[in-house]
């Protein structure tokens, strides 16, 4: 079996370094930069409050050295995926399982869903339907990554929390041979993976969370434990979660924890800080735009008004120009 993981991030070297551990698979990362030297240096480096070990991977910056995979995680920010998908195009045959981003709402997110919005394309998360030929959603299992970490230095992550794990799911909702062989192979890999019958749901729930709590984050600069610490910051993130539950009713979602019992999930990784506020420490560009026109896209659609998720986003633009501003002095605001 051959896995590839596009990206050697945080969540992207996490999978990449269990499943080499384990052996199961054959496995290789796409990665660039000081992340690729240090890849091909000295491995990739997984710490979690219980274990640290080191693995080497085959690591290389040109997807035509692999060759056609059994499944493709892409494992970039959202807003990378359009620009690399001539670069990753090799890796991916008639008969590969590919595995996009989920940060914001993906390009596929109505391929097979009953109901009015069946096959629905979404031109603002997708443009000129360039994902939706490139990686067809026939082609795509939806998988949602519960997995906090970041990357304390290149080749080198950090778990958060004591618990991880990536449910997967065929679109449709059935029991597939493939997803059924990835439940495995990233189970028995140390990665607890469950197949989900409606993983339209789950992808759901997490760009939820991120939704909301990554722009809170940003907003706040305080890690999930000094959030919940803090008077008035969750009834916030409680009331942009139920604004974008409404919106999911509308397209005949059922979600099923509730906003309390999600908050208390993620703030259970009290030392955390989510992604976008480690972007923004480290003086990268934020990954807002994803979330704000996947809101808008699929709000539109339900025609549900979203108030507070607006506010809340519209501080956090301000928050990236501001930042971006204070690295790049000699770039005006706009």
């Amino acid at each position: 079996m051959k896995v590839c993981i596009f990206g050697g991030g945080a969540i992207g070297g996490y999978l990449a370094a269990h499943l080499a551990r384990a052996g199961l698979c054959e496995v290789s990362v796409v990665a660039r930069g000081k992340t690729l030297d240090a890849l091909q240096a000295h491995g990739l480096t997984v710490r979690t409050a219980s274990d640290t070990f080191t693995v080497r991977v085959h690591a290389t910056s040109d997807a035509r050295e692999l060759g056609q995979q059994d499944y493709v995680f892409v494992t970039l920010k959202a807003h990378q995926v359009d620009s690399a998908l001539e670069q990753m195009a090799p890796l991916i045959g008639p008969h590969t399982a590919v595995l996009p981003p989920t940060t914001g709402i993906p390009y596929y997110f109505f391929h097979s869903l009953q109901g009015r919005f069946n096959e629905r394309q979404l031109p603002e998360l997708d443009r000129d339907g360039r994902q939706w030929r490139a990686i067809p959603p026939n082609q795509v299992l939806g998988c949602v990554y519960w997995i906090g970490a970041h990357v304390s230095a290149p080749g080198v992550i950090e778990q958060d929390g004591a618990k991880a794990g990536c449910p997967v799911g065929e679109l449709d909702g059935s029991d597939s041979a493939r997803v059924r062989a990835l439940s495995a192979l990233l189970s028995d890999s140390g990665i607890p993976s469950k197949v989900n019958g409606d993983i339209r749901s789950a992808i759901w729930v997490k760009f939820v969370n991120s939704l909301c709590f990554n722009p809170v984050a940003v907003l706040t600069q305080g890690t999930l434990g000094a959030m919940a610490d803090a008077t008035g910051v969750l009834p916030v993130v409680k009331a942009m979660m139920s604004e974008a539950d409404a919106v999911a009713a509308q397209l005949g979602l059922a979600i099923g924890p509730s906003p309390d019992k999600r908050i208390a999930l993620t703030v259970s990784a009290a030392h955390h800080k989510m992604s976008m506020l480690q972007d923004l420490e480290a003086g990268r560009s934020l990954e807002l735009d994803p979330l704000i026109r996947s809101i808008r896209a699929v709000s539109d659609l339900a025609t549900v008004a979203t108030p507070t998720i607006d506010m809340v986003l519209a501080m956090a633009q301000l928050r990236a120009i501001v930042a971006t501003h204070a690295n790049n002095p000699q770039e005006q605001y706009a």
